[in-house]
């Protein structure tokens, strides 16, 4: 499972239909709903949120929005605990720019073109999350 941290618009198709399904699977194991990957630690970060529903749903509206602007059809019905003006949640830089490096190879191997596109681009946050000083995050699993 990868949550990215980072902006859906610099993802491939592959990498944000999978994000969607995967978001969709976190909403379910924070609302309890399944027993699998409870142990996930790409969902600490929602957890520790003030309302991980609602974290979760931002979240995923965010991947939707994405996916409206390239003409693809997200199911928002989908989306529980719809949140207008839900809190950002604080992102380290150095996870961010991890996650960039990450995407970026992935990218190079899976979408050349799209790996073009964007390899000079300043990497930006989802949406969701607000850039902090920091290192990589501590649920990290580093390659």
């Amino acid at each position: 499972m990868r949550l990215w941290t980072i902006h859906p618009r610099f993802l491939d198709r592959q990498a944000l239909v999978a994000g969607w399904r995967e978001a969709l699977l976190a909403q379910k194991v924070l609302s309890g709903a399944t027993k699998g990957y409870t142990k996930h630690p790409q969902l600490k970060r929602f957890r520790e949120a003030p309302d991980p529903g609602a974290a979760i749903a931002a979240f995923l509206s965010g991947l939707a929005d994405e996916a409206d602007a390239r003409g693809y059809r997200f199911n928002r019905q989908l989306i529980r605990n719809a949140c207008a003006g839900c809190p950002q949640i604080s992102v380290a830089d150095g996870q961010l720019a991890y996650e960039w490096q990450h995407l970026l190879a992935k990218l190079a191997r899976r979408s050349p073109e799209r790996y073009a596109e964007i390899r000079h681009e300043k990497p930006a946050p989802h949406p969701l999350f607000a850039v902090v000083p920091g290192p990589i995050a501590d649920w990290e699993r580093e390659n």
